[in-house]
């Protein structure tokens, strides 16, 4: 055997490499057969063919030849027949491509197949008889019907033998067109009288090592008289008809003379019948000469037919031509596409020009009809480029964006230039990967929330919420408390936040009056690698709740001494007696003030501004006035509910201090009664003091048993629920406590004459007075002195307090 190789070595731009190698081999090889070392010849390592999933690729035809990666050569799979494989064509090779993979890689391999002397020489017919005229001159010649063989070149039949040679000796010839033609010459003339029939023997002999032949027996039966055989007009005929004619179009027509008359000169025309195929697609009328197509013929199967036509005539006397039907190709095939490899998924990141995928098309039909031009369907980042003949690959052309489009379907679509073009596409389906790109982005610049003071620790307040465009885990989103400060403490004692949800808890009770918001820094941070993050600024704004009564400033309430306000008798209408002076440390409208006249001694001499809290008199003051004067006033503020405190003003009526203090000297006698209810009130205090305490004993009772119930629970690996007791003392300095007084009983040994009095309220605000009250709180002071005197009834009755 002998093996001729080519290698060609080129670098593409794609950045793969493309080479060429060529073989030759014989026929008929046995199956396992090595056809060449295509791993050396191509200067490829054997790692590289496994690595790379090295495989033939064919396009669609019988793989006869296979590659082992193992040892990398290329084996017979499938025995071949030269014959079936090229018929007459020369030269015969096998074309097909090797293809690598990561990176891809592409190499055309050519194996010529060259024959070997395995056919032998055959006649359609075993026999062949002839009807000759003893007349027939010496030269007459006799077309013999030729021998086929599917063998080629030297293999193929070379020459031809005729015995006995008497009569008859063979003369070869030439046909127009370079085939050859057989034909029997008559040397000696015929004697019907001495030989009726004669018999010969024609052998075909091909130049094979040994040679092969073949036999036909031919008879000729001497007739009388014919001595002239039909000649065709021309030795060679042409025609032309497309691909797509339908049967019984007629191609052309034949024509020939005989110079004899009568029957001896009408002739008859056939096809030869040596050619099986064509007598398939063609027939001859016999008596016009008449060729008419009935198969169907395809440009991509024969461009050309040549068909031997005989003429002869009723003495036997015939002659041949060659007719040659050019076949016109028309654009009848639509481009095939087959997929040589293709990528399923890209990442996101993929540079431009990364290769997805590579595609082998190609037309049969011939010129422009088979020039094929390939695109991409629709404003996709993506783009096709031709890197050989019949070869592209899909490349992307700009960067990708998986949050834009998480998937592409690609039509490709090649079409050819014939009139009217044929097309044909394949769409390809790519997913495109996601890469953590995007960081979260939260649905405003920044938040604000109110939540009302006095607030159950625990509650919800707002919920912060993020997006991500990414996908999956790179999207999942997780929310994170900034640390800072909020007047020194950290924040995280005033709000949490839930990682998940990102929903914003109070972690303490808030008072309003201490702080009236604060804001903090919340971060989103994505669950990729590495995480991306944004933050965004949360304000929290605490609104006001009526927890606070009002406060009176003004006129000071004491337990001893008798404070009065002083109106001569003499005051006209609207005379200020006084003004109740009253705070609340709430805001808005909850420290909305209101005064009203609750109880009075005399109800149609006293007035008090609603909104100012001025007493005034309504009426001119008569002699007939008492000089005590009992005021009951009541401050509400305009919260809901609404929430009051109580203050007396004495108002004594006299143009002068004796005629006071004679008048206010009965006030002690009146205090018996009033010492009486004092020890009720004491007792009635005493009862609420005790249930007080039992009622706290036993919610601590509680509490330590809830406690013990949760560390249970934590030990026992239970879920935890977290506890909040009420807010029965202000433990986190955040609230404002509720009614809560401190209470000083006074007793002395008499118990009538004990007194209660009530402090101020719980509360550690510091209220700071109106400067301009500070005349009026001189004037109580110079006139409580006044009463305050060692020899006055008054001062007595404060001792005893």
């Amino acid at each position: 055997m002998r093996r001729q190789v080519l290698l060609f070595l080129s670098v593409l731009c794609l950045g793969y490499v493309l080479g060429q190698v060529s073989y030759s081999i014989p026929e008929e090889m046995s199956k396992g057969s090595v056809v060449g070392n295509i791993a050396h010849d191509l200067g490829l390592d054997l790692k590289r063919l496994k690595s790379g999933k090295a495989r033939v690729y064919t396009g669609g035809s019988v793989e006869c030849i296979g590659l082992n990666k193992e040892r990398g050569v290329l084996l017979i799979q499938e025995r071949i027949d030269r014959e079936a494989l090229c018929g007459e064509t020369t030269p015969c090779a096998l074309h097909f491509q090797l293809i690598l993979e990561s990176p891809m890689e592409l190499f055309r391999v050519t194996v010529e197949i060259t024959d070997i002397n395995d056919n032998t020489p055959s006649f359609t017919n075993k026999e062949k008889r002839f009807e000759i005229s003893e007349s027939a001159v010496i030269g007459s010649k006799f077309v013999l019907e030729k021998a086929v063989d599917s063998d080629i070149g030297m293999n193929g039949l070379q020459r031809y033998s005729l015995t006995p040679t008497d009569n008859f000796v063979l003369k070869p010839g030439n046909q127009a067109g370079g085939s050859k033609k057989v034909e029997m010459v008559l040397q000696k003339p015929l004697d019907r009288e001495k030989q009726t029939y004669i018999s010969l023997l024609l052998t075909a002999i091909d130049g094979g090592e040994p040679h092969m032949s073949g036999t036909m027996q031919i008879f000729v039966n001497v007739l009388d008289v014919n001595d002239n055989a039909p000649a065709f007009a021309k030795p060679l005929y042409r025609a032309k008809i497309l691909e797509d004619s339908p049967k019984g179009t007629s191609v052309t027509t034949v024509s020939a003379s005989d110079k004899d008359i009568g029957s001896n000169g009408e002739v008859s025309y056939l096809i030869s019948t040596s050619e099986r195929l064509l007598s398939e697609l063609f027939k001859i009328n016999s008596e016009t000469g008449e060729i008419i197509l009935i198969g169907g013929i395809d440009y991509e199967k024969a461009k050309k037919y040549e068909i031997d036509i005989e003429v002869v005539d009723s003495g036997g006397l015939s002659d041949s031509t060659k007719v040659i039907v050019d076949v016109i190709d028309i654009n009848d095939n639509n481009p095939h596409i087959n997929i040589v490899s293709k990528s399923e998924s890209i990442s996101e990141d993929s540079p431009p020009s990364t290769v997805i995928a590579m595609l082998s098309v190609n037309d049969p039909d011939s010129e422009n009809n088979g020039e094929v031009e390939c695109n991409i369907d629709g404003n996709i980042p993506f783009k096709i480029q031709s890197t050989l003949n019949g070869f592209y690959t899909l490349v992307t052309e700009v960067a990708l964006d998986r949050e834009i489009s998480s998937h592409y379907n690609v039509t490709v679509t090649c079409s050819d230039e014939g009139v009217p073009s044929l097309s044909s596409s394949v769409t390809l389906t790519l997913q495109i990967s996601d890469v953590n790109d995007n960081a979260p982005v939260f649905e405003r610049n920044s938040y604000e929330a109110y939540i009302v003071e006095n607030n159950t620790p625990g509650l919800s307040i707002f919920t912060v919420r993020a997006r991500d465009a990414d996908w999956n885990q790179n999207a999942r989103v997780s929310y994170i408390l900034e640390d800072s400060s909020v007047n020194g403490v950290p924040v995280s004692s005033y709000v949490s936040v839930s990682a998940d949800s990102g929903v914003i808890h109070a972690v303490r009770s808030f008072d309003y009056e201490q702080i009236k918001d604060f804001h903090f820094r919340v971060k989103a941070l994505d669950g990729g690698s590495p995480p991306l993050s944004s933050n965004v600024t949360v304000k929290i704004l605490i609104q006001d709740q009526n927890d606070n009564p009002p406060q009176v400033l003004y006129p000071v309430q004491t337990g001893g001494s008798l404070v009065a306000e002083m109106v001569p008798r003499s005051a006209d209408v609207s005379y200020l007696v006084t003004k109740v002076v009253a705070v609340d440390v709430d805001s808005g409208q909850n420290a909305w003030l209101s005064y009203k006249l609750q109880k009075a001694t005399d109800r149609a001499l006293f007035e008090v501004g609603l909104q100012n809290g001025e007493i005034r008199t309504i009426r001119q003051v008569t002699d007939k006035d008492a000089v005590k004067q009992r005021l009951t006033v009541i401050v509400e503020d305009n919260g809901q509910p609404s929430r009051s405190a109580t203050v007396i003003v004495n108002v004594a009526v006299a143009d002068s201090f004796p005629e006071v203090l004679s008048e206010f000297t009965d006030f002690t006698h009146d205090k018996e009664y009033n010492d009486n209810l004092t020890f009720y009130l004491v007792l009635a205090l005493a009862v609420v003091s005790f249930l007080f305490i039992t009622c706290l004993v036993v919610i601590i009772s509680v509490k330590i048993y809830r406690w013990r119930q949760s560390r249970i629970m934590f030990h026992s690996n239970l879920p935890v629920i977290p506890y909040y007791p009420p807010r029965y003392s202000d433990t986190l300095g955040t609230g404002t406590l509720q009614h809560v007084y401190n209470y000083e009983v006074c007793r002395t040994t008499d118990s009538r004459k004990s007194d209660c009095k009530f402090g101020t309220a719980g509360s550690q605000n510091v209220l700071i007075m109106d400067p301009s009250a500070t005349g009026t709180m001189q004037r109580i002071q110079s006139e409580k002195s006044i009463l305050d005197e060692p020899d006055s009834p008054v001062e007595h009755h404060g001792q005893r307090h």
